[in-house]
This record gives C-alpha cells, structure tokens and sequence, in this order.
C-alpha cells in the first residue's frame, strides 16, 4: 500500500479544499514551497492537481513546470484538466510519472481508448463520485453515469488503474467511505482511493479491501503544521 500526498494548486498556492468546494478553502500556502517540503518525506509519488485547469479544462504548464522542478527525484501524478492527447504528452514532456484524466474519459465511448492506446499504464483515470454519479469538470458538473458505469466503460476502454474520490469526504477528516472502494475494487482495476483518508489505520483497511495506494491531503497538510481551518 503507497500513501500518495496530494498538492492541490490554486492560483500559484498549494490548498485544500473541502468537499471540492471552491469557497471553502482549509488552508493556503506557496506552492513551490510546499512540494519541497512534501518531497523532503520521501513519498513514493506526489499526486498534484490543478485545480484552475480542472475548472477550465487548460491545465497551466508552467505552474506545473515548476512544481515538478520543485519535487526533485520524487516522481509526480498530474491531474485537473487534461483534455486533450496534447496536453497530457506536454505534461509527460515536463518530467510526470502519470497523467490522470477524468472528464474527457466519459465524454464518448471512444475517445477513453485513444488515450489508453497513446499512453498505456502511464494513465489514470479518476472516478469521482458524489450520491453514487460521477461527477466531472473539477466536480461542478454533474453526469448520470453510475459508479458501475464509469467502471464498465474503463475496463471496456482498456484502462488499467483508476483514482476513486468519495467528493463528500475530501477535505473532511471523516474516514473514507469503504463502500465505495469495495465497489471500485471488485473490479479488474488497480484502485487509488481518496477522501478523507485520515492516515495509517484507514490506509490498512483499505490495502484489506484491495486498493493499491491511499492519496491523502489534508491529514497530510497537518504533519507540517499547515492551519488546517475552514475559512
């Protein structure tokens, strides 16, 4: 079982949001900063976001650019607004272990398999879920596809390893919801899980259910002494 930490960026911040929502922002600090101090831990990977592109579908290259600089050796899973084959090999080119996609994963049925051709295992797609329905365009916009939906169409489309969000839990605190994660790994899929992942002990429970890898945020933003508070 890895324990991914997650850097959230906004503006040219590292934050962590509550639930996905933009107005409810637990804490801010300077991103580049942050990444150094996350990657001084020795993780086996960072998992960063950007949350602006994720919004607007254009992730911001050179933020990213420097982030990546940031981290050193620590490899990194870039995700938020990767819409196009383009951008995710630009952000391959940028030195990016993984490249996560999520809303241009469901957009039909067959776009999915163009990606998973072009980049293989070096792809992640992200199944965020809120009320059991997949949720996409950095979680604003609703969709009716079910959790066995998104599932059916990855494993139809070829893809080998998803990131499972319960929305309600990320930024909570609250424990993850293992219903969801028994779900995703009843499948043939790899399974990061995230939301409110609170550290070891809910890192075990889930290794038990099967998931390969718990990415953690906020309990991770709180090691440092990160005023974690919501505004």
């Amino acid at each position: 079982m890895q324990i991914i930490p997650a850097v959230d960026l906004l503006g040219f911040d590292a934050t962590r949001l509550e639930q996905g929502d933009f107005e409810r922002e637990l804490f801010r600090t300077p991103s580049e900063e942050f990444v150094r101090r996350v990657a001084a831990t020795r993780p086996p990977l960072i998992h960063l976001v950007d949350l602006d592109g994720a919004r607007t579908g254009q992730p911001r290259l050179d933020v990213l650019a420097r982030c990546i600089g940031a981290a050193g050796e620590t490899p990194l899973q870039i995700s938020g607004g990767v819409r196009t084959l383009a951008t995710a090999e630009a952000i391959f080119s940028l030195g990016a272990a993984r490249v996560l996609i999520g809303t241009v994963a469901f957009q039909d049925a067959t776009t999915l398999g163009t990606f998973v051709e072009a980049f293989g295992n070096r792809l992640a797609v992200t199944i965020d879920v809120l009320d059991g329905r997949l949720k996409v365009g950095g979680w604003l916009d609703s969709t009716p596809l079910s959790v066995d939906d998104a599932i059916r169409h990855c494993v139809d489309s070829g893809v080998t390893r998803i990131l499972g969000t319960a929305i309600d839990r990320d930024g909570t605190m609250a424990g993850p919801d293992l219903n969801l994660y028994r779900q995703l790994c009843a499948s043939p899929l790899a399974v990061i899980a995230a939301g409110g992942i609170r550290g070891q002990d809910d890192a075990d429970i889930l290794a038990a259910i099967g998931c390969e890898a718990a990415v953690i945020g906020r309990a991770f933003a709180s090691q440092f002494g990160v005023n974690i508070e919501s505004l």
